[in-house]
C-alpha cells in the first residue's frame, strides 16, 4: 500500500535540486533548490511535515557507464541517508542527460534568457526529470 511520496535529489556540491511526487505518486514536480550544506536540515524539516517512503538520488555516470567524479561525494551522502532514515528506501537512479534535458525544457517553455541562467532552476528541473525517469522505470 502506498502511503508516502517519492522524493528525488539532484545532488550537487554547491546546490541540490529537489523534486517530489504528489501523495498518490502520480505527478512529479519540482519542490526547491537548497544549498547543499543545508540539505540534511531541509530534509529533516520536510520529512516531519510530509510522508516520504522513497528517496531517489541521481546517479551520475559518464557516457561509458563508469562513475563520474562527483560519486565521491554522492556515495557517502547516500550512505548517510540510509543511516539517518532507515524507514525510507534510498535508491540511486541514472541521471545522465538530466541537465541537458532541463535546459531544453526551460527553452521549450519559453523562459527568457536571464531565467535560463538560473542554475537553481536547472537543478530543480533536473531533480524532476530524475523523478519522472524513476517513476517511468517502475511502470
Amino acid at each position: 500500500m502506498l502511503v508516502g511520496r517519492i522524493l528525488a535529489i539532484d545532488y550537487g556540491t554547491k546546490r541540490t535540486g529537489i523534486a517530489v511526487t504528489d501523495i498518490l505518486r502520480i505527478v512529479p514536480g519540482g519542490l526547491t533548490t537548497v544549498p547543499t550544506h543545508q540539505l540534511l536540515t531541509f530534509l529533516d524539516g520536510y520529512f516531519q511535515k510530509e510522508p516520504v517512503d522513497i528517496i531517489v538520488v541521481g546517479l551520475p555516470k559518464n557516457m561509458d557507464g563508469t562513475d563520474s567524479e562527483s560519486m565521491k561525494y554522492i556515495r557517502p551522502f547516500v550512505a548517510r541517508l540510509g543511516t539517518m532514515y532507515p524507514d525510507k528506501q534510498v535508491v540511486m537512479h541514472d541521471e545522465r542527460f538530466t541537465s541537458v534535458l532541463a535546459h531544453k525544457a526551460i527553452m521549450d517553455a519559453g523562459i527568457h534568457k536571464m531565467a535560463r541562467r538560473n542554475k537553481a532552476l536547472v537543478d530543480e528541473i533536473s531533480a524532476t526529470i530524475i523523478l519522472q525517469s524513476y517513476m517511468d522505470s517502475k511502470r
